[in-house]
């Protein structure tokens, strides 16, 4: 689910469980070397308030809602926000230029699914190796960990070589709590901006078991996203945060 490396970008690689090892490879999360052990569901640890906007991904499979943190992390929400109604700029990776007015998410493909774990969706190219153009790093705050169904948080590559984050377009949602061994190698190592309410976790798993293609995490017919509407007063002003860094 993540774009490029190996989570050895943080530290010590030979530590690192082979699972998480593919989390870094390009956009996405790789399968686990274990069986997860189903969680029952939780009620949220942070509930929607009016500060709140909420994201309706609106997708072929149905929507997902989900709450947004902008005081846990700005300007990851407001890069979601800026790339789901148009109003950040992106650089289009197979035509090179820079596309002004037009929502990224729209038409991008749910291009890796992983059952037990999660769906990682907005990559333009629907390769796994696409973006917006640009980095940014991450935003880990302390209160948002993956101990939560439907938890919302971007995919990388780890760091790149100047030590800067590699956050851009793709995102994952998780479908269930991580086991604290899971959560020891996930938290701080990727931005959570998000959570996604129960009946979207529903459908996270739904489309998480779609057939995929032999050998890989691709579904054969991957869910598309149509739209991503963003609901909320702070949504405008969310938008209007710090520009993410250039490559």
């Amino acid at each position: 689910m993540l774009e490029g490396k190996n989570p050895e970008a943080r530290g010590n690689s030979s530590t690192i469980s082979p699972w998480l090892a593919g989390l870094r490879v390009p956009f996405f999360l790789l399968s686990f070397s274990f069986c997860l052990i189903a969680q029952p569901p939780a009620a949220q640890k942070h509930p929607r308030t009016s500060s709140h906007p909420r994201a309706f991904i609106e997708t072929t499979a149905g929507t997902l809602v989900c709450t947004l943190y902008p005081e846990k992390a700005p300007v990851g929400v407001a890069n979601f926000i800026g790339l789901a109604n148009g109003s950040k700029d992106w650089t289009d990776s197979r035509t090179r230029q820079l596309v002004h007015g037009r929502p990224l998410y729209d038409g991008t493909l749910c291009h890796r699914v992983q059952p037990g774990f999660m769906i990682q969706c907005g990559d333009p190219l629907g390769t796994s190796q696409g973006g917006p153009g640009y980095h940014f790093d991450n935003e880990i705050n302390p209160d948002l960990k993956f101990d939560q169904p439907g938890m919302l948080a971007y995919a990388n590559s780890g760091l790149d070589e100047n030590g800067h984050g590699t956050n851009g377009s793709q995102f994952f949602i998780t479908e269930q709590a991580m086991s604290s061994d899971e959560q020891a190698m996930l938290n701080g190592n990727y931005t959570i901006f998000g959570q996604c309410s129960p009946p979207s976790v529903d459908l996270v798993k739904r489309i998480a078991r779609q057939p995929v293609i032999e050998g890989t995490q691709r579904p054969v017919n991957p869910v598309m996203i149509r739209h991503i509407r963003i609901e909320g007063v702070v949504a405008a002003r969310s938008a209007k945060a710090k520009p993410a860094k250039k490559k």
